[in-house]
């Protein structure tokens, strides 16, 4: 059974956003400092490919397993497939939800959902939560599309009461209040982690946004 909190502190991340490349490293200090869910996103021209795209995902889902923290594979559906990850992130340009969904019975299905006229021709049935931004402008995703703020996330709302709901771009601690107030469940961050000087802190930062709430 799917649980929102999850969404809380959600890092999404692959190798071509960490500086060095280390990716397993700055997971595993995220993992230990309370991320409540990760998601391997690992896109791009710098990105691993092949057995050793497949080879970094199984470290990371066996990180995730050890501190009890959703895996989730972005887009690659027979990777989430082959892994027996614990779920899969898609957009509106990957594959439908309805082409794989039997395949991941029990697992967490997302689904990028921007605005109406996206949600309008997605059939959310099957999804577990969806993923709407950017709320800010973001340099992590290169089709990430114009920034919406959080009006984005209250048009969201207005329009699904019940599923929950991820704000993601640009998204900083400061963000926080003022998106769950709009209506969102949890905040999903990239480059606020990935580039922290400090991830202890940047993670516990958030969580500490949400106490004040």
């Amino acid at each position: 059974m799917f649980d929102p909190k999850t969404l809380k502190v959600y890092f999404i991340a692959g190798s071509q956003d960490i500086a060095d490349g280390n990716l397993i490293r700055v997971v595993e200090e995220a993992l230990k400092a309370g991320i409540t869910m990760f998601q391997f996103r690992e896109k791009g021209e710098t990105s691993k490919k092949g057995a050793e795209k497949e080879a970094l995902a199984q470290s990371l889902f066996e990180l995730c397993k050890q501190y009890q923290v959703p895996f989730i594979v972005n887009d690659d559906v027979d990777l989430a497939i082959k892994l027996n990850a614990d779920g899969i992130h898609v957009g509106q340009d990957d594959r439908n939800v309805s082409e794989f969904k039997d395949k991941f019975k029990d697992k967490i299905i997302g689904l990028s959902v921007a605005n109406k006229s996206e949600y309008d021709q997605s059939d959310i049935s099957d999804v577990d939560y969806i993923g709407t931004g950017p709320i800010h402008s973001t340099n992590s995703k290169a089709d990430a599309g114009e920034e919406g703020g959080y009006q984005q996330i209250e048009n969201m709302r207005k329009i699904n009461q019940d599923i929950p709901i991820v704000a993601i771009g640009g998204i900083t601690e400061v963000d926080v209040q003022p998106l769950i107030k709009a209506g969102a469940n949890g905040v999903s961050v990239i480059s606020a982690i990935a580039k922290s000087q400090n991830i202890e802190q940047t993670v516990k930062g958030f969580h500490k946004q949400y106490k004040n709430i």
